[in-house]
């Protein structure tokens, strides 16, 4: 635990910038997992519905600096990669 006055208040607000992005990494990661399982399951029309919203979600986290664009980026490419090929067979 922090002893100085400014480490306490840096930690406290760390602690509450964390909180207040949590929820968009936590929605991210969801979203993903949820086209990634349409994909496997073979409901390629509603991963294809889907598809704008996840990278609504994944842009965001990246503007809200919760994941570096370039991650933001190959997130969005796996996600293509994934329906483009379910589609394709």
């Amino acid at each position: 635990m922090p002893i100085i006055k400014s480490a306490i208040k840096r930690a406290k607000q760390n602690g509450v910038r964390r909180a207040r992005r949590l929820p968009f990494k936590t929605n991210m990661k969801t979203m993903i997992r949820k086209i990634s399982d349409l994909a496997k399951e073979g409901k390629m029309d509603e991963a294809e519905a889907l598809l704008p919203t996840v990278y609504k979600v994944i842009d965001t986290a990246a503007k809200k600096e919760i994941i570096h664009p370039k991650n933001a980026a190959r997130k969005k490419a796996h996600v293509a990669k994934v329906v483009a090929k379910k589609t394709s067979k």
